[in-house]
This record gives C-alpha cells, sequence and structure tokens, in this order.
C-alpha cells in the first residue's frame, strides 16, 4: 500500500544517462532494458551529443516513463543540464550524480547534496 502511494508500484527499472564505459558496465550488470515499444532505459552521451538529447532522454526518464525507479547521470553528463537537473525534485525517479572514469565525483555539484546540507543548515 506505501508503495503504491509513493507512487513507486511500477518502478522497476534503473535508467543510466552517462558515457560509453559508465553505460557499458551497467548494461553488463544487467540494468539494460527495451520495452516492447523499443525504448531503451539507458543512453550514451559522448562529445558529439547534443545538450537537446541529453534534455529530451532526462524528461523521459523523470517525468513520462513510470516505470524507472532510478535514473543514473554522470556527473559530467548533468552539468551540461544543471539547471534541469537542481530543479528536479520528485521521489520518483530518484535521481541520482555518479563519477565516470574520467570525471571525479565533485560533491559540490551534487543537487541531492546540496538540498541535504541545506536542510540540515549547513
Amino acid at each position: 500500500m506505501a508503495n503504491a502511494r509513493l507512487g513507486g508500484s511500477k518502478r522497476t527499472l534503473i535508467a543510466t544517462i552517462g558515457d560509453e564505459d559508465s553505460i557499458t558496465g551497467l548494461l553488463l550488470a544487467g540494468t539494460g532494458h527495451v520495452t516492447a515499444a523499443s525504448k531503451k532505459n539507458f543512453m550514451v552521451v559522448d562529445s558529439k551529443t547534443p545538450v537537446s538529447e541529453i534534455q529530451k532522454a532526462f524528461d523521459e526518464f523523470t517525468t513520462e516513463r513510470d516505470d524507472i525507479a532510478i535514473v543514473l547521470i554522470n556527473q559530467h553528463v548533468a552539468d551540461k543540464i544543471r539547471p534541469s537537473v537542481d530543479k528536479y525534485e520528485a521521489a520518483f525517479p530518484a535521481l541520482l550524480e555518479i563519477p565516470s572514469k574520467d570525471h571525479p565525483y565533485d560533491p559540490e555539484k551534487d543537487s541531492v547534496l546540496k538540498r541535504v546540507k541545506k536542510l540540515f543548515g549547513e
């Protein structure tokens, strides 16, 4: 009952937006899924990927689909759509910024940590 109330009843997938190495690792770990309508739960981003495509995938994973419970996004990719990431406040799907092989994690940029610090008055 609590699961349905929170909107998590159908949410079983992890979506990922990131570089090729991160996506490959997560797909090998078993997170990949393609729906009957051929919609993937991942997006590979490289230096040639337009910001509009990243934004479109972010919007699809966070607002349009009801089967995604968690969205993982490489922090350096999140920086490209930082206003949308910082504005996102929904409980489902949960949004987590992760490091990549070539870009270390910077807690000062993480919007979730910023909110937690603000909550605790830091």
